[in-house]
């Protein structure tokens, strides 16, 4: 039931957004709850494929009443023991599945926040120094995104991270990450890859091959907030470096000897604490009101020190719930489904006139296509076919939104204008949705 902004803050059919400082009846607040939910949008509809996190599974809603109705935080065990203790179990279990024999991790607020502890972890890795000292002093740090891969090192510059990338957001792409992780290995390089998307491909038995080497890397971002259909937010940042090497800098600095005479040798290399995991040893602050060394229990499971944040919401429970309750078979089966339906679409999109894929062969459950309306597919100017196409996307998204029927996403990328792209994550989707796509897109734009 979509309006516009002024609308909603002009207030509708007794439905109010301002706080007036009175106390409302329980009558109000229940209405308030309605037209809440009325208004919103409801991201677990069947036709609802504009996010990459879509559906509504309803053990993980479950575990999120009981997290809300446990009301605590992640940052020590003797207000979380259960908790802290299962996180410690689901991140072994993650990283059992990545390939990795040990290794440590957390749940953070995202993706991209667990794309920021990895960068942070990667300095830290290269120079611990720098936790103590700043930047000063030392040589420029260089990073590399998913399509600027290191080639070179660069003069006067340390090169100390690379990101790789399984499952991009728009068109689903999966980097080829033994390739990555040679140049990595060659030149002593944090590899990260950022499998937010893409990391639930390693459920599946058949689609596993997609994230081939992601053993290799240093550290995987994964949210299972997204493919394997727990409730938002869930997401979690691995490393397969339990423990915090001090070799490594002087390794650095061996490979890269035209910073050497930039670098300063730690001053603090007496006070690291070796057997730390490399999450607290470049986020701890030791705050004593916290984590004081002397409880009466184990403290390694006070879990604060790992992060920027300290306190941190229980996103574990939701996923911890779920796997108990499917199994590694249930997500796999959910996996393998999602990425059925788009194969479906796909091979509709190739049949029906007037669509056309923007790749394609797509590799994941993204599904990249434009539609050509009647009045612009004859056009022979390619110039001016493509400035109409442009503005194609945008007027059907209006007009899907004012209807209330269906919700696609749409972007440019690059020189290629306007596409839709279609996403398929939520285990309500059936053949009949995929099926409505097609017929609504042509529906709303034959007339354009």
């Amino acid at each position: 039931d979509f309006h516009h902004p002024h609308q909603l803050l002009d207030g509708i059919e007794g439905f109010s957004l301002e706080i007036t400082g009175e106390a409302e009846s329980l009558e109000q607040i229940l209405v308030d709850c309605r037209d809440t939910l009325k208004y919103g949008v409801k991201t677990g509809h069947p036709r609802f494929f504009n996010q990459l996190s879509s559906g509504l599974d309803i053990i993980s809603l479950a575990a999120d009443w009981l997290t809300s109705t446990a009301n605590t935080n992640m940052f020590t065990y003797e207000i979380a023991p259960v908790f802290t203790l299962m996180e410690d179990v689901v991140i072994r279990r993650m990283c059992s599945i990545i390939g990795w024999e040990d290794g440590e991790g957390i749940f953070s607020p995202g993706g991209s926040i667990n794309n920021l502890y990895a960068v942070i972890m990667a300095r830290h890795y290269v120079m611990p120094e720098v936790k103590y000292d700043g930047m000063r002093g030392f040589p420029e740090l260089v990073m590399f995104q998913s399509k600027h891969i290191l080639q070179s090192k660069l003069a006067g510059k340390v090169p100390f991270y690379v990101t790789a990338t399984a499952g991009t957001t728009v068109i689903g792409a999966f980097d080829k990450i033994p390739e990555i992780s040679g140049i990595c290995k060659k030149y002593g390089v944090w590899l990260h890859v950022d499998a937010a998307w893409g990391g639930a491909v390693m459920m599946s038995q058949k689609h596993r091959h997609l994230v081939t080497g992601i053993e290799l890397a240093d550290s995987v971002t994964w949210n299972p907030h997204k493919m394997m259909g727990v409730v938002l937010q869930c997401s979690a940042l691995l490393t397969r470096h339990k423990v915090l090497v001090t070799a490594v800098m002087y390794d650095v600095i061996n490979l890269l000897p035209i910073v050497m005479s930039c670098l300063v040798l730690s001053r603090h290399s007496d006070v690291r604490n070796t057997s730390q995991g490399i999450l607290e040893s470049c986020n701890e602050m030791n705050a004593d009101y916290l984590f004081q060394q002397d409880k009466h229990y184990d403290v390694t499971y006070d879990t604060g020190d790992k992060t920027i944040q300290c306190g941190r919401h229980v996103d574990v429970f939701k996923l911890w719930l779920a796997w108990r309750a499917k199994g590694d078979a249930g997500f796999e089966k959910h996996v393998d489904r999602c990425i059925e339906l788009s194969r479906y679409l796909v091979r509709k999109i190739r049949k029906t006139r007037g669509f056309e894929l923007v790749n394609p062969e797509p590799e994941y459950a993204n599904v990249c296509f434009w539609y050509f309306p009647p009045c612009i597919r004859n056009l022979s100017d390619e110039t001016i076919k493509h400035e109409k196409l442009n503005k194609v996307a945008p007027l059907i998204k209006s007009r899907m939104m004012e209807n209330g029927t269906i919700m696609i996403g749409y972007q440019p990328l690059g020189s290629k204008v306007n596409f839709f792209r279609n996403i398929v994550s939520n285990p309500a989707v059936d053949y009949d949705d995929i099926d409505f796509i097609i017929t609504e897109i042509e529906r709303l734009g034959r007339d354009i």
